[in-house]
C-alpha cells in the first residue's frame, strides 16, 4: 500500500488528484471548527469538558461521523449523516417504487436522476435534523444546566442557525462529490474516514486516563487484532465457476472458456455499520420532541449506553439486517443468471435460467451469514470489554476500525488500479 502511494506521486495526473483530495479534506476539517452563530461559547465549553452524565454520552454517540464538529456546534455539525440516511431511504424505495427501479436499470442516466432526488432528500432531512439539534442543545435537560447553549432563542435566530447547519450539510455533500469526480476514491467514504480518524487521539487519551496503561495497551492490541481480522475478511470470497461454450457470431466463432463470479463474504463492506449507526441516531433527536417519560428513559438508559444489553442486541441485529439488505440490492441473481445464459455460459452442474438464479441466491445467503455475524461481533466486542471495565469514554473500537480499514482498503485498490492502467499505457507508447 505504501509503495503504491509513493509511486502515485511520480505520475503528475495522480499527484494532482491526491493533492486535490487533501485540499478538500482540509476544507472539511476547517468547517468542523467554525461555530454556528448565536451560540454561547463558554456554555458550550462547559458541556464539552464534562466528564460524566447522560449529556456526554449523547454527544459522543451522535458525534462519531461529524469528526468532533457536533461538540463544537460547528457549521458541519450534522456531518454526513443526512446523506447516509437519504441514501438508505432511496435504496429502500427502489425496491418498492417501480419508477425508481426503472431508473436504476437505465444506467448512467437513471443513476443521475436517483442521485438528484437523494440530494433533495438530504437537504430536507438536514432541515429537520438541524431544527431538532437546535432545540436539543437549548434543552436544559440535555445540557444538564439551567440554560442551553443558544444565546437568544427567538424565531429569527433559530431560523439562522437551522439554515447555517443545512447549508453546511449541502456543502459537505458537494465536497464529497468533488472528491469522487476529481480526486481519489469515493468522496463520501473519504469524508467519513476523515471524521472517524480525527477522533482517535481524543478517544485513546480518554481511555488511557480512565482505565490506566495496562487496559489501554490491551485495547490497543485488541484493535490491532481487529484490523488483521477485518483485512482477512475483506479479502475472503466465494468463486462460482462459469463455463462458456463456443459460439458463432456472424462469420466468426468465439472461443469458449471458463471464468468465475467472485462473491465476497463481506459483500456490504462497512455499509451495515454506517447504516446501523444512522438508524440509532434518530432516537437521540426524537427524545427532545417526544416528551414521554418511558421513551426518554429508554433512549438515555439503553440506546446511549454501550454497556447496555439492549443497545448491543439492537445494534448487532441492525448490522446483520443491513448486511443482508445491502447484499440483496447490490447483487441481483436473476440479472446475473440472464447475462450468463445470453452469452452461452452455465455453472457446471446447474441448469441455466431460474435454477442458476436460485443457486446464486442460496450461495449469497450462506456466505452473507458469517460475514454479517463477523461484522456484528467486531462491532460489539470492544463494547463488551469497555462495559466490563466501566469506561465511559467513547472507544476507538470495532465501528471505528471497520470504517477506517474498509475505506482505506477500497481507496488503495482504486489507487493501484489507476497505477496499473497508467503503466499499461506507458508500455504501449
Amino acid at each position: 500500500m505504501l509503495k503504491a502511494f509513493v509511486n502515485s506521486f511520480k505520475i503528475p495526473d495522480l499527484r494532482k488528484k491526491i493533492l486535490f483530495t487533501i485540499g478538500i479534506i482540509a476544507v472539511f476539517r476547517l468547517g468542523s471548527h467554525i461555530p454556528v452563530p448565536n451560540v454561547d461559547p463558554s456554555r458550550l465549553a462547559e458541556l464539552r469538558s464534562a466528564t460524566t452524565g447522560q449529556q456526554l454520552s449523547a454527544l459522543q454517540f451522535i458525534d462519531l461521523f461529524s469528526g468532533g464538529a457536533l461538540t463544537r456546534f460547528a457549521v458541519f455539525s450534522l456531518g454526513i449523516m443526512p446523506y447516509i440516511t437519504s441514501s438508505i431511504i432511496m435504496q429502500l424505495l427502489t425496491v418498492v417504487i417501480p419508477k425508481l427501479e426503472q431508473w436504476q436499470k437505465q444506467g448512467e442516466i437513471g443513476i443521475k436522476k436517483i442521485t438528484q432526488w437523494t440530494r433533495y432528500m438530504t437537504v430536507t432531512l438536514a432541515l429537520l435534523q438541524s431544527t431538532g439539534l437546535v432545540f436539543l442543545f437549548n434543552s436544559s435537560q440535555f445540557t444538564g444546566g439551567a440554560t442551553g447553549i443558544v444565546r437568544h432563542f427567538t424565531p429569527p435566530r433559530v431560523a439562522l442557525m437551522v439554515i447555517t447547519l443545512t447549508a453546511g450539510t449541502a456543502m459537505i455533500m458537494w465536497l464529497g462529490e468533488l472528491i469522487t469526480q476529481r480526486g481519489i476514491g469515493n468522496g463520501m467514504s473519504i469524508l467519513i474516514f476523515t471524521s472517524v480518524i480525527s477522533r482517535l487521539p481524543a478517544q485513546g487519551t480518554g481511555i488511557l486516563h480512565q482505565a490506566g496503561e495496562a487496559k489501554f495497551y490491551f485495547l490497543l492490541l485488541l484493535g490491532i487484532a481487529i484490523i488483521v481480522a477485518v483485512v482477512w475478511m475483506e479479502q475472503g470470497q466465494r468463486r462460482i465457476p462459469v463455463q462458456y461454450a463456443k459460439r458463432i457470431v456472424g462469420r466468426r466463432m468465439t472461443q469458449g472458456g471458463s471464468t468465475y463470479i467472485p462473491l465476497k463474504v463481506n459483500q456490504a463492506g462497512v455499509i451495515p455499520i454506517i447504516f446501523a449507526s444512522s438508524v440509532l441516531y434518530f432516537p437521540t433527536l426524537l427524545q427532545n420532541v417526544i416528551h414521554v417519560q418511558w421513551f426518554q428513559n429508554f433512549v438515555n438508559n439503553d440506546l446511549l449506553r454501550q454497556s447496555s444489553f439492549i443497545y448491543m442486541f439492537i445494534y448487532g441485529t441492525l448490522v446483520v439486517f443491513f448486511a443482508y439488505f445491502y447484499a440483496a440490492i447490490s447483487f441481483n441473481p436473476l440479472d446475473t443468471a440472464d447475462n450468463i445464459r445470453k452469452y452461452g455460459g452455465f455453472i457446471p452442474g446447474i441448469r441455466p435460467g431460474r435454477p442458476t438464479a436460485d443457486y446464486l441466491s442460496n450461495v449469497l445467503n450462506r456466505i452473507t451469514l458469517p460475514g454479517s455475524l463477523f461484522l456484528a461481533a467486531i462491532a460489539l466486542i470492544p463494547s463488551i470489554f469497555l462495559a466490563y471495565w466501566q469506561i465511559t469514554a467513547f472507544p476507538f473500537g470495532g465501528t471505528t476500525i471497520l470504517i477506517t480499514v474498509g475505506v482505506a482498503l477500497e481507496t488503495m485498490k482504486q489507487l493501484e488500479s489507476q497505477l496499473m492502467m497508467r503503466h499499461y499505457e506507458g508500455f504501449l507508447r
